[in-house]
């Protein structure tokens, strides 16, 4: 049996890829690097065992009936019920000559269908996998699903996903692994506010530092399903697909689909080790935002629909003093917008609002010496606006068998518009195309405030269609002007994926300000996105989400960890708070080289309501954490926390930063600004102290007994010279 070994220093990929029992690619280890993968394959071979097919089955890249798979099959489809079940065999191998790829073809030339699957294996360990089908037969083919497959070992027996709500997204959850498939399925049409940044799989209690890991993302914003075969001869299937509707995709003769692409991750260092994989592949992108990430302000709890010229130049001059560097102008400004019940897809400035225009807010912005941003919605459209009155047929939905039309539900008192439809798509690009002409608009934050029920094309189901028409879309306007931001916000986090992010510049993971809940919401969007891509903000005293009141030096600590913004009314702030707040923006200028460039970490605590996690910098120069108290303590005192991540030959001196006026240090009686509820702080806290890496982090360092919803900042500095400088 001939092989094919992928391989970078950290992964292997080593596949079959000659006859055995049947002659089809299969990959037999995908996990830690193999120091020889020049092994007698034979060793692999399983046995025969009662009640079973006459000869082992092999699974393959694309498992199927015809090779006596009993797991779900990676490719359904039929023409008009014939080839159901095709015997796809391998035709061509063809490794690039860096032994980082390979293009892999299976073909069934009765079936008249041929699949080739791409393979790269990044230096870093990350491998994509995709693959696209073709019909070769002389009639039309109906596609049901391709799916992408890797196997994960037997010793993987616990799962993690991630679930939520809106205002709730990414929460973690623990399976144990059982026979059968478990199955994520996504029919929002976008990536949706209970989707799953990753499945993770492991050896059993994995963590964010321990235990090995096998981890997949589906890089696709439509819609997906995302699932787990666990077969009882032991073997499991981690795969992605896209979910496609009846009779979605038909492939007439010598068309094909492609598939969207399956990133897998593989660490033997627990989920931190799968996040810096993540990581590093996104940053190494070509497309990856170079500039330094500006301060923001966003105006949409600040004034909401409220437009006037004259106090959005007042909260400028509160943004400007506190060191903001974007100023976003939210939803209310086009064409007759006065609430969030009219008027989407009139693109036009409001004369009324706006009798001059943007340019004068513009030019208060910039003689401010911020840049400019401006929110957008370009698939939705309000049935109570002028683009439905005169194109009422623009509206994605279904038409029934006798050619007529009926709108789907509403959803946020709008409806969805047809971007495949090529006159709807022009429109929308040329009133985009427009404002980006004729005003100096450095950013957009492009919504989608809405699930696609029902959506259609001329009769037809149309998420697929309507995916790759908004791919097409942002790519036109980028092309046009290549330094427009965009960032992805759909209700928050509804749209999170490495799709969508091949095209945008940053997401926002929740429009839920409440730092409580955005400790949970951050950490596990950024297990796979790095902080640079993941908008945090600094909102009001009172969550307008969640009505729970925050202290600033909270709020400002839990921003700090990604790309700091503010929404909040700075007209109603207090000196006092100006201060604490222009001394967080100061310190996320200091340190956002750190915060975007550095490797993130998060400890193994026992205590459910503490968290510590940080940023330590590649050359393990410095470390900037956050220890952060969700609750009241199980414990009397937290004890010795390890600062994990530090380089262990190093010595660093450990110091807290102070954000509000009381010094951690100070002694306190626990008054209602005060951080802490002991009478005085651990002494270390009075000074900073020394210590090595390798100490910090498996000895650690005594806490200050934290209040529940407040956190601590603590800066490790090197103070010598690495070993091998």
């Amino acid at each position: 049996m001939s092989t094919l070994h992928l391989r970078s220093d950290s992964v292997s990929v080593l596949l079959s890829t000659g006859p055995a029992h049947a002659p089809q690619a299969e990959v037999l280890h995908w996990g830690p690097a193999l120091a020889d993968a020049d092994a007698d394959l034979s060793l692999l071979t399983p046995p025969i065992s009662h009640s079973a097919f006459d000869v082992p089955v092999v699974a393959g890249l694309l498992p199927q009936a015809s090779s006596g798979w009993l797991g779900r099959q990676a490719l359904r489809g039929s023409r008009d019920g014939k080839d159901f079940s095709p015997a796809l065999r391998l035709t061509e191998v063809e490794p690039t000559p860096d032994g980082r790829a390979a293009r892999i073809v299976h073909a069934d030339d009765v079936a008249g269908l041929a699949v080739t699957h791409r393979l790269h294996l990044h230096a870093n360990g990350m491998l994509e996998l995709s693959a696209e089908l073709g019909n070769t037969g002389a009639s039309p083919y109906q596609l049901d699903e391709l799916g992408l497959v890797l196997p994960v070992p037997a010793g993987a027996t616990e799962l993690l996903d991630l679930s939520g709500r809106w205002c709730r997204e990414q929460h973690p959850r623990r399976h144990r692994i059982e026979d059968g498939t478990w199955v994520r399925s996504g029919r929002h049409a976008r990536t949706g506010h209970d989707s799953s940044l990753l499945i993770a799989v492991g050896t059993p209690g994995f963590a964010n530092r321990r235990g090995r890991v096998w981890a997949t993302h589906f890089g696709w914003s439509g819609d997906r399903e995302q699932y787990l075969d666990a077969l009882t001869d032991g073997r499991r299937m981690l795969a992605g697909a896209e979910l496609l509707g009846s009779g979605e995709i038909v492939l007439e003769p010598g068309e094909t689909y492609s598939t969207p692409v399956l990133y897998a991750a593989y660490s033997d260092a627990g989920v931190d080790g799968i996040s810096a994989v993540f990581h590093e592949w996104f940053r190494e992108r070509e497309t990856h935002p170079a500039r330094p990430r500006p301060v923001v302000l966003n105006t949409w709890e600040a004034v909401y629909f409220d437009h006037e010229l004259e106090p959005l130049v007042a909260l400028a001059d509160r943004a400007a003093a506190v060191g903001v560097e974007r100023f976003v102008l939210d939803d209310g400004w086009y064409r007759g917008r006065r609430d969030d019940h009219r008027a989407l897809g009139d693109w036009f400035v409001d004369g009324e609002r706006w009798p001059d225009g943007l340019g004068p807010l513009i030019d208060a912005v910039h003689a401010r010496g911020m840049d400019f941003g401006l929110w957008v919605e370009p698939e939705m459209v309000s049935v109570d606006s002028d683009l439905a009155r005169a194109h009422s047929d623009w509206i994605s939905g279904p038409v029934d068998s006798v050619g007529a039309a009926r709108l789907p539900l509403e959803f946020r008192h709008q409806h969805v518009l047809d971007l495949v439809n090529p006159e709807a798509w022009q429109y929308v690009y040329e009133r985009m195309h427009a404002l980006l002409e004729e005003y100096d608009i450095a950013y957009l934050k492009w919504d989608q405030n809405r699930d696609l029920t029902e959506a259609g094309h001329a009769g037809h189901p149309s998420v697929h269609a309507q995916t790759l028409a908004l791919y097409r879309l942002i790519d036109a306007l980028k092309a046009a002007h290549p330094t427009v931001e965009i960032e992805s916000c759909a209700s928050g986090g509804g749209r999170i994926d490495l799709g969508i992010l091949a095209r945008t510049d940053r997401v926002w993971p929740s429009d839920c300000n409440d730092a409580l809940e955005r400790q949970t919401i951050q950490r596990w969007t950024q297990a796979v996105l790095p902080p640079e891509l993941v908008g945090t903000h600094i909102g009001p005293p009172r969550a307008h989400t969640t009505g729970r009141a925050l202290d600033l030096s909270f709020r400002a600590i839990t921003a700090l960890f990604g790309h700091l913004g503010i929404e909040w009314d700075l007209r109603e702030a207090g000196a006092a708070e100006l201060e604490t707040l222009a001394r967080a923006v100061a310190l996320y200028k200091e340190h956002r080289g750190l915060l975007h460039t550095g490797r993130r970490v998060n400890a193994d605590l026992p205590d459910p309501n503490l968290l510590l996690h940080g940023v330590i910098a590649g050359d393990g120069s410095e470390g900037l954490f956050a220890a952060v108290a969700l609750g009241s303590s199980v414990a009397t005192m937290p004890g010795s926390v390890g600062l994990p991540g530090l380089d262990p030959q190093r010595r660093y001196r450990v110091e807290p930063i102070a954000l509000d006026s009381s010094g951690p240090g100070e002694s306190t009686d626990a008054g209602p600004r005060s951080s802490f509820m002991q009478i005085a702080a651990p002494a270390w806290m009075e000074e900073g102290a020394e210590a090595s890496g390798s100490f910090l982090a498996e000895v650690g360092v005594a806490l200050p007994i934290l209040q529940p919803a407040h956190a601590l900042l603590l800066h490790a500095t090197a103070i010598d010279r690495p070993a091998d400088a």
